[in-house]
């Protein structure tokens, strides 16, 4: 009887404190999803379209750009990336395929790193961008890049 009347007891207590949480997580945009929304909606949909100024939103000034393009080494500052961007044939207008998925993202505090799959043209590029939240805003801070060959 006793056992009863403790576990009766129990499902009474107020569980507020969880819910609460629960409730808040739903309606604050976690950083994963800031990051998920920059890179879907700016960073991939500025290089599907070639718009600068999606990309611009998008990057640190400041970002660097390093990789390996079929062996030949890759570096570039933020601003020359995005004016390339602006001077090709974008893949929308060329209507050559683009394919861009996230593979991951980890976030610890205000660092956070997204793996990326890029396959354009006759690319399939694999992104190491690194996002830092400054001023309230997460952005690119530096973006590594490599084209496998299947």
């Amino acid at each position: 009887m006793k056992l009863l009347l403790i576990i009766a007891w129990l499902f009474c207590l107020p569980l507020n404190g969880h819910a609460q949480n629960i409730k808040s997580m739903k309606t604050n945009q976690t950083p994963e999803a800031e990051i998920r929304n920059i890179t879907e909606n700016y960073y991939f949909k500025g290089i599907y379209e070639g718009n600068t100024e999606l990309l611009t939103k998008a990057f640190y000034k400041g970002a660097l750009l390093f990789g390996d393009v079929d062996g030949v080494p890759y570096f570039k500052t933020a601003e020359q990336y995005i004016e390339g961007v602006g001077n090709r044939v974008s893949p929308e207008k060329s209507g050559k395929r683009f394919k861009a998925e996230i593979i991951s993202i980890d976030v610890i505090n205000s660092i956070a790193v997204a793996k990326l799959n890029v396959r354009m043209y006759d690319f399939n590029y694999y992104n190491f961008i690194t996002f830092n939240h400054i001023d309230g805003k997460w952005l690119i801070v530096n973006k590594t890049l490599i084209n496998v060959h299947p």
